[in-house]
């Protein structure tokens, strides 16, 4: 279905309303990531601070939502609450089709309801809820609730909702899409909490009309025999993203024992190989999806006295893996899974949560720390205190915890230790690949590991080019940067090459973004940038702890030199995209 606008829900959780407008900007913005940075310079307020009940939370999705495979992703944007800036999370699930399919390009959120409430949207109403007696609910809990308070209808059903973490405004705090997804990284569960949002449910209940066309149906074939007769999407259905673990421990690349290390003779007990043979349970798809990525393992803890067991079914895939398996030197795949249990029911950032334990515990290994802060004494390889520990980040149940939610530098500003501290921006993606990835994720937009192929190149690439690193990562940026936008799966970006994203666009009728997606591209990011840039960021305020320059990777050592040149030249691409017009 083609709209030459946005069509966009504005609701106001202060006063329980909502209404529909019209925006223009389609051939310019295209959707997500160029949507959400639109909406935030229409809606946004710059230069108050994230937790302002006038900052909003934006979901944002692409012109091909529902239309071709993997275009399954949202976009959600916000002031954060990590750094006080813009930002974006990625998240799969049922959101984005049914956002599709109540009819809107568009989701935003203002105010702040009176009480602790959950929001239901659909074509046809429009319901705020109190829910104060979910106050400190997991997010299963949360989730069972919401099912049962609000009806079920026709069509795709998407629940969003937060746990303790967000209410209480923890920077690590995520929201939790569908159960086994999530909006992760910087926050975006604390700017649902502040707005006194428990849970989100979209209902998308109306029609969505496809051209009845041989062109449409051509392309269509074409990129699903792409995805599903080739082997292209194979690694993400079989093993998933979990094989890194093996082969970037191969390389020197997998970080251990918070980043004291890159590789480790026990890796084939939390390897994708023993993922797969011992914990899997099934695997699962979102919507729109035919490739189904999302692996499920599986728990088992015994209730009570009696000989009687409760499963509990776990996502995972390679970061959750390494945060709180090869970061905290946790090598049981079982006790991996339970480790992740916890924060993920907690709605807690397990990137996050892994890296800032892992700080801790080398904290309490010098001395920086005692069981006065962390209740639990913390060791290296001890699962068992690192699922009480776990408990305690996501309920920030002193004030040690409390702190360290908020991110792990800050509390090495109370408690020392910032030369240790894995924080790239944000804590680190899980990859130690070298110098240019260092660089790429300090700097990076939302500080995921995918926002740049940095650390693909770090893995072909030995030598020490400043200008052919810094070159890569400013013309690998606008690609991804369009994918996002349309919402494309960056798993599918092998796929979703621009010749084929024109096909699809043209097929449907967006023919003015199919011509011209390359400049659409360079816009999106400016804008992007732009945006960020007005709410404080600047590349000069971010340092590389001192950690990352004693990493020893395939290459060798860290090269100091080479990696501030790598910084400071990035930094000064970023803040040169706002003065070339």
């Amino acid at each position: 279905m083609m709209r030459d606008h946005f069509r966009v829900l504005l609701y106001d959780l202060t006063v329980g309303k909502g209404k529909y407008v019209n925006l223009d900007g389609r051939n310019s913005a295209v959707g997500g990531s160029g949507l959400a940075a639109l909406l935030y310079s229409q809606y946004g307020q710059p230069q108050l601070p994230w937790n302002d009940p006038a900052q909003p939370l934006i979901f944002a999705i692409g012109p091909l939502t529902g239309m071709f495979p993997l275009m399954s992703k949202t976009v959600c944007a916000f002031k954060s609450s990590y750094h006080n800036q813009y930002t974006e999370s990625h998240a799969g699930g049922r959101m984005a089709v049914a956002l599709a399919f109540a009819g809107l390009d568009a989701l935003v959120l203002t105010g702040r309801a009176p009480r602790l409430s959950c929001l239901g949207i659909g074509t046809h109403a429009m319901e705020l809820k109190d829910v104060e007696f979910l106050r400190g609910k997991d997010a299963s809990v949360a989730g069972k609730m919401m099912r049962k308070i609000f009806n079920a209808g026709s069509g795709h059903r998407s629940l969003l909702r937060i746990g303790s973490a967000g209410e209480r405004g923890s920077s690590m705090a995520c929201i939790n899409v569908d159960t086994y997804r999530h909006f992760g990284r910087l926050g975006g569960g604390a700017s649902m909490g502040v707005k006194n949002l428990k849970g989100l449910i979209v209902q998308g209940d109306g029609d969505y009309s496809l051209l009845d066309s041989k062109e449409y149906v051509s392309v269509y074939n074409k990129v699903y025999s792409q995805m599903t007769d080739t082997r292209m999407m194979t690694k993400y259905h079989d093993l998933g993203t979990a094989a890194n673990m093996q082969s970037l421990n191969d390389i020197e690349s997998l970080p251990w024992n918070n980043l004291q290390k890159t590789s480790d003779a026990g890796i084939e007990a939390i390897s994708g190989n023993t993922f797969a043979e011992e914990t899997l349970l099934r695997n699962g798809a979102c919507s729109a999806c035919p490739v189904g990525c999302i692996h499920i393992g599986y728990i088992r803890e015994k209730v009570g006295e009696e000989h009687r067991y409760h499963y509990h079914q776990v996502p995972y895939d390679y970061e959750p893996i390494f945060a709180a398996g090869s970061m905290l030197g946790v090598k049981n795949a079982f006790d991996v899974l339970r480790i992740l249990d916890v924060m993920e029911l907690g709605c807690i950032d397990v990137m996050s949560g892994g890296v800032a334990l892992a700080w801790a515990t080398e904290a309490f290994e010098r001395g920086l720390i005692t069981t006065e802060q962390t209740i639990i004494p913390l060791a290296f390889g001890d699962s068992g205190n690192y699922v009480l520990a776990a408990e305690h980040l996501c309920n920030g149940t002193n004030d040690f915890y409390a702190l360290l939610s908020q991110g792990t530098l800050r509390a090495s500003e109370k408690y020392g230790g910032s030369e240790f501290a894995c924080v790239l921006g944000q804590e680190m993606a899980g990859y130690a690949t070298g110098e240019l990835f260092f660089a790429a994720q300090a700097l990076g937009f939302r500080h995921s590991h995918l926002d740049t192929g940095a650390y693909s190149y770090d893995q072909k690439h030995s030598e020490k080019n400043v200008e052919a690193g810094v070159k890569f990562l400013m013309e690998d940026e606008p690609g991804r940067v369009f994918l996002t936008s349309m919402v494309a799966c960056l798993f599918a970006r092998s796929v979703y090459s621009d010749e084929q994203l024109a096909e699809c666009l043209e097929s449907v009728g967006y023919n003015e973004i199919a011509a011209s997606i390359p400049a659409v591209s360079e816009q999106i990011r400016k804008e992007r940038w732009k945006v960020r840039i007005a709410t404080g960021f600047h590349p000069d305020h971010i340092d590389i702890p001192k950690r990352f320059y004693s990493v020893k990777t395939w290459k060798g050592d860290v090269d100091k030199e080479y990696l501030d040149e790598l910084k400071q030249e990035y930094g000064r691409r970023i803040m040169f995209l706002m003065d070339d017009k």
